[in-house]
């Protein structure tokens, strides 16, 4: 295999700031991680950073620091606007120092997207995520705000950060400020652009001016707000030239509003999808820029640089599925990389539930401190049936330990429902996890036995077992539901059924979700511009904001989606993503029917009733993903022989498929063992 400064070229150059150097060009973006609020947090988040640090990232930037109470993200939120609060601060910075990094600290102020009475804005505009209506501010509320910045980022420096990152994007205050559709004002601080784009100028005027020359400012500028009424093309090209002179270091990019319809960091979202914003502004400015945005991978963010789309890449959830990205990029083992799926479950479904963060792939991830990996004291031989996410997790985990390790798997292949979500369009990622596990599987010697249901006898002879025996598709029980055109999810996923033209499937759970989309979509990796496309973005960028009209297109499939349940269709989806799954339904016009009783499959279609009607849907196939239930014949033997074993993943609890679970507790029974 080549090295990583032979394969990596771009990725892996210094590069030069005038008053420091930093190692390569990765940086690791900013993520609100939920340690900032827990008791003890900072130390977590020592820990955490250090990780990154050690494992090589070019410069880090914290999650978004509030520079005074109207700027918290939400009541009690992390901010620094006192000496008293800086020698919290000075642990994160020494431990990435001591590991050899850099680290920026963002200064955040959630202007109207503060969940809090205190926020502010701008203008009284409530913003549609937010129940809050924002106070306005006054010209001496703005001037007071500017000096909140320049005091954070001067605390920041005595906490000992190498620089800033003034967060001017993602529709937070500074960006509130400069787009027609937030600001309404009629003084000096709205109306033409001169005057919209004075309040992060001063603010970057202000901070360089009190933090002297050596000291990075990083400027995260919205090149692509995706909302009605943002900047036009010429105004982003003329706020990075102001920028610019203002004393920035490094102009970061920010990709879409948190109110915008359009994916921007989902799985569905092309790798490297919007690299081509960042590249139209190369050449405008002389300072490095960053493009980010889905980039997962070496050769991906090797090809955004080599491409000339950027100075330097930014990738934020990559590095809490691996915090060793880059060490091992460097050594040319990239296929030993954890990758990010853009999942989104475990990182920014948990900060919107008022969680910490973690990690689907990678449980660990923030909670350096609590699960920590330790070598075992003593090998044991150990037996893990069933090679789904539970058993991988368990199974590598253990052998990186020390344990021997088998691993039983009654199929051909490895994967289990992971094998089957890969086939989801938008969910091709699913295939790097199972590439990463079976990279460590080698790497850790574990005997993988495929086709092989282990004996009761053979079990006996280890000292642990552990079942990972996954689910199996539930049935329903109606008439006709034997009939050749009825299938199981798990049936269509994998191929050996194709439905035709009209279908109905029956569970409007995540599964279903699934299978319509997969009946919607070609197979395969969709191109960035036929995304583009179907979410309205315009690559000409003709409009300010970016938006353009959806041309609706012709269904690939007729598809009912029916639950017995009244309630919304999807319920258990994402918090972040589930909008995105049933707009891209509805604009294939899938109709969803709930409260519906089924009655019967028959020669015309699937007869049903809904609201006291009697209703017969004329389709030509109905697949079934009524959920699934836990196999567990196995486990029954073992109970029948007395012998001992641990439980987990989808044999331990079957609902909805989730996967976040089956890792995280195989790799907490691997740790115990």
């Amino acid at each position: 295999m080549k090295t990583g400064k032979i394969a990596y070229p771009n990725l892996l150059q210094p590069l030069d700031l005038g008053f420091t150097t930093l190692r390569n060009r990765v940086l690791m973006g900013s993520m609100h991680t939920g340690l900032e609020e827990e008791k003890g947090g900072f130390k977590k988040m020592a820990a955490y950073f250090a990780a990154r640090a050690a494992g090589g990232v070019g410069l880090i930037v914290t999650g978004g620091v509030a520079p005074n109470r109207a700027g918290w993200v939400s009541p009690f939120s992390i901010r620094l606007a006192k000496a008293s609060q800086v020698a919290d601060h000075q642990c994160i910075t020494k431990a990435v120092h001591d590991a050899g990094g850099k680290i920026c600290m963002q200064i955040l102020h959630t202007g109207r997207y503060g969940y809090h009475p205190l926020c502010v804005a701008p203008s009284a505009i409530r913003a549609p995520i937010n129940r809050f209506r924002p106070r306005a501010l006054s010209e001496k509320g703005i001037k007071s705000t500017i000096a909140d910045f320049v005091r954070c980022a001067s605390l920041a420096r005595e906490s000992g950060y190498n620089g800033v990152e003034i967060m001017g994007s993602e529709g937070y205050l500074l960006n509130q400020f400069i787009a027609r559709k937030t600001n309404k004002r009629e003084d000096d601080w709205g109306g033409p652009f001169e005057n919209r784009v004075r309040f992060p100028l001063e603010v970057v005027r202000g901070v360089r001016k009190a933090v002297g020359d050596d000291f990075i400012i990083i400027y995260r500028l919205s090149m692509l707000d995706l909302v009605k009424d943002g900047s036009s093309w010429e105004e982003v090209v003329a706020l990075a030239q102001l920028m610019e002179k203002a004393g920035v270091s490094i102009i970061n990019t920010g990709i879409g509003w948190h109110e915008a319809r359009v994916p921007t960091i989902a799985t569905v979202v092309p790798r490297a999808c919007y690299a081509w914003v960042t590249k139209r502004l190369m050449g405008e400015v002389n300072v490095p820029l960053v493009a980010t945005n889905r980039i997962n991978m070496p050769d991906v963010a090797e090809s955004v640089l080599a491409g000339g789309c950027a100075d330097m890449v930014s990738m934020a959830r990559p590095f809490l599925a691996d915090p060793e990205w880059v060490r091992k990029t460097v050594s040319g083992r990239s296929d030993e990389i954890n990758s990010c799926i853009g999942c989104n479950q475990a990182c920014l479904d948990h900060i919107f539930a008022r969680k910490t963060s973690s990690c689907l792939v990678n449980p660990r991830a923030c909670h350096e401190t609590e699960r920590p990996f330790i070598p075992a004291t003593q090998s044991k031989k150990i037996a893990v049936i069933g090679a789904g996410p539970a058993g991988l997790a368990c199974a590598t985990t253990a052998a990186a330990r020390g344990h021997k390790v088998t691993l039983y798997e009654r199929t051909a292949h490895l994967g289990g429902q992971f094998r089957l979500a890969r086939q989801i369009p938008g969910k091709s990622e699913f295939a790097e996890t199972l590439r990463y596990y079976r990279r460590q599987l080698e790497l850790f010697e574990v005997d993988v036995r495929l086709e092989s249901s282990p004996a009761v006898v053979e079990l006996k002879e280890f000292d642990e077992i552990v079942m990972s025996t996954g689910v199996v598709p539930r049935k329903i029980s109606i008439p006709g539901i034997d009939s050749p055109n009825v299938s199981l999810y798990n049936e269509v996923l994998a191929g050996d059924k194709v439905p035709g033209q009209k279908v109905a499937i029956i569970g409007a759970g995540g599964i279903g979700f699934d299978v319509a989309t997969y009946l919607l979509h070609d197979q395969g990796e969709e191109s960035i511009p036929s995304f583009m496309a179907e979410w309205g973005v315009d690559m000409d960028y003709a409009t300010p904001g970016g938006l353009m009209n959806v041309e609706k297109s012709i269904p690939k499939r007729t598809v009912y989606l029916l639950q017995r349940k009244t309630t919304k269709p999807g319920a258990g989806l994402g918090k972040t993503t589930g909008w995105i799954h049933r707009a891209s339904l509805k604009k294939n016009g899938v109709k969803m029917l709930t409260g519906v009783e089924y009655l019967s499959v028959d020669p015309g279609g699937l007869a049903i009733r809904q609201g006291g009607e009697n209703l017969l849907l004329e389709v030509d196939d109905v697949v079934v993903c009524a959920g699934q239930e836990s196999a567990l014949d196995l486990v029954h033997e073992l109970d029948s022989a007395g012998v001992a074993y641990h439980l987990i993943g989808g044999a331990l609890e079957a609902g909805e498929l989730d996967a976040k679970r089956a890792i995280s507790q195989g790799v907490e029974i691997a740790d115990k063992l």
